[in-house]
């Protein structure tokens, strides 16, 4: 049986939608999802939690939408999670990725298989190829390796998975706030620059895989950008028809880039 631990954003319910039938929907409580939780639980609470899953028949756990760092309460800690504080804190002195990868390691000592919401709902990652009626440039495909070196910086420092570039400059990177936010920063000064998005170098995939939508293709149109590079398997797309069509309607690109591609 599988379990979804759903945070904010349309993803939870794309990854839902997707799959052959209803999984236990679990919520990180004060991350209320889009999608009706079978049931919340708190970090102080973690223990209990996985036990109460293991009781109902669980065997996978998937982890899909955006969680931010909850305030925790020493006092509230329950037996079963005692003995699990010790990683706890040592995860969340840890970036966003070395948190990620120690709740995975909680999951997997308790015996869950983790696995992603690519892996659980394959069809939200686009296929490789322009997508769209425009087509990058030969300067937008050297903005796109501009933009590859840039995320490699930007995932060694635990900070963000989007820039933009113009030209090979960067204009403006992620961080904690998200894309939205940056782009909502540049306002209308990034015409004909990109956006470029994927996972960080050496993130592990079952979690916190980036994400675009119409949303973020609004902004970015916004923005004056020329198009969208988004790494190949490694950025899911939920309402990939609703993108294109946008873009389309902008007169911008969508390019699912391979990695190592000219």
């Amino acid at each position: 049986m599988l379990a979804l631990i759903a945070g904010t954003g349309a993803l939870p319910a794309a990854v839902l939608h997707a799959l052959p039938q209803r999984p236990l929907v679990c919520a990180l409580d004060g991350f209320t999802p889009e999608i009706a939780p079978d049931v919340t639980f708190r970090i102080e609470r973690l223990g209990g939690f996985l036990n109460d899953l293991k009781a109902r028949g669980v065997t996978q756990i998937c982890m899909v939408g955006s969680v931010r760092r909850p305030q925790i309460h020493v006092s509230a800690f329950d037996l079963a999670t005692l003995r699990l504080v010790p990683t706890i804190w040592r995860s969340l002195r840890k970036g966003d990725d070395g948190a990620l990868r120690g709740f995975i390691a909680v999951l997997e000592q308790r015996g869950f298989q983790v696995i992603g919401a690519h892996e659980a709902a394959p069809d939200l990652l686009p296929p490789a190829g322009v997508l769209t009626k425009a087509q990058p440039s030969q300067l937008h495909r050297a903005d796109a390796l501009a933009g590859v070196a840039q995320l490699t910086l930007m995932g060694a420092a635990d900070l963000g998975q989007a820039c933009v570039i113009r030209q090979g400059t960067v204009i403006a990177s992620e961080d904690d706030a998200g894309t939205d936010a940056m782009l909502g920063r540049i306002g209308a000064t990034a015409k004909a620059a990109i956006l470029f998005k994927g996972p960080k170098p050496n993130q592990d995939r079952r979690a916190d895989l980036p994400v675009i939508g119409p949303r973020t293709v609004a902004n970015a149109a916004a923005a004056g950008l020329a198009g969208i590079v988004i790494e190949a398997d490694g950025v899911m797309v939920p309402d990939l028809a609703g993108v294109i069509k946008v873009l389309d309607a902008q007169g911008m690109f969508l390019w699912v880039r391979p990695k190592g591609a000219a």
